[in-house]
């Protein structure tokens, strides 16, 4: 199985075991080994979709990079103006919300340091360069403003099936946020009834804060299960400490509680009923295994609370999880009666959750009496089968490709809150991408 299937199914209340299509055969039937299967699962088209990036790509079959960047800033600009009626919204349909001016054309600059873009004259720039290019715009736009960063989890903060360990880089990126007055949550489809399985992935996190002040480990949040579970940092005293979920310890003198639903969560959000929830999970459950079936793989089933997934019994490339992910998409969203849900790819999985990180980042928002300009959302998977992508309508986002790419736009977004925060004006000159070291 993934590991973020792994990691998903790990801590599931539900039964698991080997289902679909009796005497399924794997995908890759003559596969000498693992590795094979691994070769194939690679990072191709399916996990690169977007129609603005792809809109930009395609200009510049008749624009150099300056021309369509300058072009697309000033779209945007007005599309913040008037979203509706903007030429942004008639030539990329589904752009999504802009809630800041991007200023393409400095952040182009930034990146073409090391990158030469405008040098190229045969050679476009590729998907993942007009993504850091509006990356950098987007960290220098929302840094004066800056109130609430969420992280996804897997892919983002670690890899996959990973945690937060003493040694992360992300400790020291997070802590600084914090120090800040800037909130931080995680919001991550993993959901656990057990506060011991969500300080499990974050215990070298809750380490470092013994060593801090209530003022900054008291603005960190956990979301599980993309909108479900809330969850607070607090401290603990001798003897209030509780094992942890699989052994090797507490976490130290800090642990998470969860937050009652009536402090956070939206009337709409409470009035979802256990039959509600349990009729989605039903149709999602039939779903994902009669694709599976279709697609003579073998899965694992996970049923938990709130969320219900298969797990590859074998390896499989990605194409056969986008197909079981997109026909539970178009069978629950088929039935208008049912409550709001995500069902997504997780690179080793296919999960449906109740709700999602919309409803997730809201609640915060709400609950901090925030601006939606005031968030960042940063996460991996932002395509129509990700479950990041429903935050592109309603907040700035920030899409990585994996954590060292994380770090690094960290440290960016640090320079700028560390010189220019408030100020309004542009990144001070350390901040710049062509003096910084690059994961990619």
């Amino acid at each position: 199985a993934g590991a973020r299937g792994g990691a998903r199914a790990a801590g599931g209340a539900g039964g698991a075991g080997p289902l679909g299509r009796v005497g399924a055969r794997p995908v890759l039937p003559q596969q000498r080994s693992v590795a094979d299967a691994q070769v194939l699962r690679r990072k191709g088209r399916l996990q690169e979709q977007d129609p603005l990036i792809e809109f930009i790509m395609g200009m510049h079959a008749t624009h150099t990079s300056a021309e369509a960047m300058a072009k697309v800033e000033d779209w945007i600009a007005e599309h913040i103006r008037d979203p509706r009626r903007s030429r942004l919204s008639r030539m990329v349909p589904g752009v999504g919300r802009f809630l800041l001016p991007l200023h393409l054309r400095s952040a182009l600059e930034e990146y073409d340091g090391f990158g030469y873009l405008t040098a190229r004259q045969y050679v476009p720039p590729n998907f993942a360069e007009i993504r850091h290019v509006l990356n950098i715009a987007q960290v220098h736009a929302v840094s004066p403003h800056l109130g609430l960063v969420t992280f996804d989890a897997d892919g983002t903060l670690y890899a996959d099936g990973a945690h937060i360990e003493e040694d992360s880089e992300m400790i020291d990126r997070i802590v600084a946020l914090l120090a800040c007055g800037v909130k931080v949550a995680i919001v991550t489809a993993a959901g656990y009834t057990e506060e011991a399985a969500f300080e499990g992935r974050i215990e070298g996190l809750l380490m470092a804060f013994r060593s801090l002040p209530e003022s900054v480990w008291s603005n960190f949040y956990v979301m599980g299960g993309e909108c479900n579970y809330l969850l607070r940092v607090v401290e603990r005293h001798a003897g209030e400490g509780h094992p942890r979920e699989g052994g090797g310890g507490g976490g130290g003198a800090f642990g998470l509680e969860f937050v009652p639903d009536e402090e956070w969560k939206s009337p709409e959000m409470r009035s979802w009923s256990d039959a509600d929830i349990t009729r989605l999970l039903d149709q999602g459950q039939a779903a994902l295994l009669e694709a599976a079936d279709r697609m003579q793989l073998e899965v694992q089933l996970v049923r938990k609370e709130r969320s219900v997934g298969v797990v590859p019994a074998v390896p499989t490339v990605y194409e056969c999880l986008e197909e079981i992910t997109l026909t539970a998409q178009v069978q629950l969203n088929g039935d208008p009666s049912n409550i709001p849900h995500c069902a997504f790819n997780g690179g080793g999985d296919c999960f449906i959750d109740v709700g999602n990180k919309a409803y997730g980042i809201d609640s915060l928002v709400r609950m901090f009496q925030m601006e939606p300009k005031q968030v960042m959302h940063v996460g991996d998977r932002f395509t129509v089968t990700g479950n990041d992508a429903v935050a592109k309508s309603k907040f700035g986002i920030l899409w990585v490709a994996n954590p060292q790419e994380t770090n690094w736009y960290l440290s960016i977004l640090q320079n700028d809150l560390d010189h220019s925060r408030g100020t309004g004006g542009g990144p001070p000159k350390d901040a710049r991408v062509s003096e910084q070291k690059v994961p990619f």
